[in-house]
């Protein structure tokens, strides 16, 4: 029998129903001074809706944009009408994160539903505050029998398939807030800044696509502002803003936050006039900045050239979410058939905390969120040259390049005895499942495991990829197009989506299209080494 919360928590989606119009008459913090109820004109505005992320059994961050330089200020509350509220003083928001901020949420109850709202004060007169933001998010819960139930995908805005309103904009994010999840886990590619956006484009049956545009979108991203323009640009859907204030969120990222297939060290070709900036390190770098504003991370936060992408994110006994940095570490691409490569596609310092963390972990499953699929290639072809972009390249044999690193983890989880690995990513744009089983491998020093692909949110959708058998994949079940770069109007997007329940412990995966019908279910039991 699954546990999840009691009936009388209040619906997260009642929360957010008008919560801007009544919000207006909400009654200000005391410590702001006395101020008129209803927000007037010249004060500061949150048009990018909220978001909450990295939520534990005891903290959550929460994330606000406001118009201006405005001081942030969070109330939490355990129910709608915020009666009896704790009060947070949050950032100073300014020009130099783009008007974003996050604020750190502490001492939170377990496994309960947390109600918060944003102010955003002048900082001049504190009285004068703009219109409360309301958002809410499940904290994780203490004991086992509570379930847990989350979501994955990823590639959003990708190949010029932008915010369509013609059919609702990203109409995938109210499917899944209708399984109401506990979290979100977005596996990468949550923007194209190499992606502009036009204003139209011409379907194979010859109707129009519209997009919404913005000029930060018009051309590929190498300024800071125009990085920090595409992360606005997805806030610009409605879909999306109610997600995020209803589903606190676990974000990595991959290479389209920065440029297709990026590597460290990467120089960019003169024949690609798009960039006038050829260095790949230095548009990373402004990337990387707009992604720490843009989304509220535990290890990451702008300015911090000491942060990170990768961390384990703890959710309760029953499941603890590595999430992998597959794109800062690695080596060049190539063809990727080299019998050393100490570097792969992880580095050696992230390999060794994954090891480290997973022989560490008690939860009774182990996600390992990978923004890159193990056995599926992935070719590199942006320099006219037959490289890798993932880690298979397709020689069934002995593992190289980057499956040596690979290998070593599995042997590494193998030799421990660590139970309930699963992996989960999405990058090829199309759905699938694949058993991973030594009898069928080159490499056999391993328990068999899943992997699980899903995705695109909101991008092109393209056939599927071929398998490397060094690790034995069988492709259990596929879903993608024949054709390359099927809009989202041809269908072909993509979520997937994780029970593990509370009692039994059993752990459900669903992959769903973008209307939610479930199109393969796989059940995996606790406490095994492999299945």
């Amino acid at each position: 029998m699954s546990h999840r919360p009691p009936s009388h928590f209040p619906g997260r989606r009642s929360v957010l129903r008008g919560s801007l119009a009544a919000s207006a008459a909400i009654a200000l913090p005391t410590a702001l001074g006395s101020a008129p109820a209803f927000a007037l004109s010249g004060r500061p505005k949150a048009g990018w809706g909220v978001q909450a992320g990295d939520v534990t059994a005891d903290s959550g961050l929460v994330w606000v944009r406001s118009d201006r330089p405005a001081r942030m200020i969070v109330e939490t509350s355990a129910t709608e009408s915020f009666h009896h509220s704790r009060r947070w003083q949050g950032p100073l928001l300014g020009a130099d994160t783009d008007f974003t901020g996050s604020t750190r949420l502490r001492g939170l109850p377990a496994g309960e539903q947390i109600h918060y709202r944003v102010l955003l004060a002048d900082p001049d007169d504190p009285r004068r505050t703009g219109e409360p933001v309301t958002g809410t998010f499940r904290t994780t819960p203490a004991g086992r029998r509570r379930s847990v139930r989350f979501l994955w995908s990823g590639d959003l805005a990708g190949q010029g398939w932008g915010i369509n309103p013609d059919i609702g904009g990203y109409r995938i994010y109210d499917a899944m807030a209708r399984l109401d999840p506990d979290f979100f886990l977005c596996s990468g590619d949550n923007i194209y800044a190499d992606g502009p956006i036009a204003a139209t484009a011409t379907l194979p049956d010859g109707s129009t696509w519209r997009n919404i545009t913005t000029e930060e979108k018009s051309k590929v991203a190498e300024s800071l502002a125009e990085f920090r323009g595409n992360f606005r640009y997805n806030l610009l859907d409605e879909n999306l803003k109610r997600f995020n204030a209803q589903v606190p969120s676990i974000i990595q990222w991959d290479d389209h936050e920065v440029r297709n297939n990026w590597y460290p060290g990467e120089v960019i070709a003169a024949s690609d006039t798009r960039y006038t900036e050829k260095s790949v390190d230095v548009l990373a770098a402004r990337a990387r900045r707009a992604f720490s504003e843009y989304f509220p991370l535990s290890t990451l936060r702008p300015g911090d050239k000491d942060g990170r992408v990768y961390r384990v994110v703890r959710h309760g006994p029953l499941l603890d979410v590595f999430v992998l940095d597959m794109r800062t570490y690695r080596n060049a691409n190539s063809p990727d058939t080299q019998t050393t490569d100490p570097q792969g596609i992880l580095g050696a310092e992230q390999l060794e905390w994954l090891k480290r963390e997973l022989s560490r972990s008690r939860a009774v499953w182990k996600v390992i969120a990978s923004d890159m699929p193990l056995g599926l290639v992935v070719p590199d072809t942006t320099e006219g040259k037959p490289n890798i972009e993932a880690v298979a390249q397709g020689d069934p044999g002995a593992p190289l390049g980057r499956e040596l690193q690979i290998a070593e983890l599995l042997r590494f989880v193998k030799h421990r005895r660590i139970t309930g690995t699963v992996w989960l990513t999405a990058d090829v744009h199309h759905t699938s499942a694949q058993h991973y089983q030594p009898s069928r491998a080159a490499f056999t020093d391993f328990e068999p495991f899943w992997e699980f692909v899903s995705g695109p949110l909101n991008a092109g959708a393209f056939p599927a990829s071929a398998l490397d058998g060094t690790f034995g994949p069988e492709r259990v079940f596929v879903k993608a197009p024949t054709a390359s770069n099927v809009s989202p109007a041809g269908g072909y997007q993509f979520f997937g989506e994780v029970d593990i329940d509370g009692d039994s412990g059993e752990l459900t995966v669903r992959l769903r299209e973008q209307d939610g019908t479930v199109l393969f279910t796989q059940v995996l039991q606790p406490g095994r080494v492999g299945q």
